[in-house]
């Protein structure tokens, strides 16, 4: 299994937006469609840590450990590549520091703040009803993706 790390949902609670990427021509999978920022866990490392160090990496915004809440869980079969399946650990803060910015062109057409009120329906699909359920209030479920 490979272990994922949706990092994060950075939620700007007074103007009731979130932080989305926009998945570009070059992205290994979901092109052209909307997600959370994510990546891979490294060996050794902590998920938190993850979380910590993709949303640096994609979107330039730091956010401090502590302030990481699990929201949800998805377990997506996602093909050959990763016979066990994908695990994505979600969490959500309203504590950041910095301005959203592309810092992966190769990877991603864009990174903005997005109302919660106009999420792109275009989003990859495990991650949409894992931020459908943190934004309903409805917090640490497990999502299923894939399985027969």
């Amino acid at each position: 299994m490979t272990l994922l790390v949706a990092a994060v949902i950075v939620h700007d609670r007074a103007a009731d937006r979130v932080v989305l990427i926009q998945r570009g021509e070059h992205a290994k999978f979901g092109r052209g469609m909307w997600d959370l920022p994510v990546g891979k866990n490294e060996p050794g490392e902590p998920v938190t840590a993850t979380a910590v160090r993709e949303l640096y990496e994609e979107t330039g915004l730091v956010v401090a450990a502590e302030s990481l809440k699990v929201v949800h869980v998805v377990h997506a079969a996602l093909g050959v590549e990763a016979p066990g399946g994908y695990l994505t650990v979600v969490f959500a803060t309203d504590e950041w520091t910095g301005e959203p910015e592309n810092r992966e062109p190769l990877k991603h057409a864009e990174v903005r703040w997005v109302d919660v009120d106009a999420v792109p329906g275009n989003f990859v699909r495990g991650n949409a009803r894992a931020l459908d359920h943190y934004l309903s209030g409805s917090w640490t479920q497990v999502s299923l993706h894939g399985w027969t």
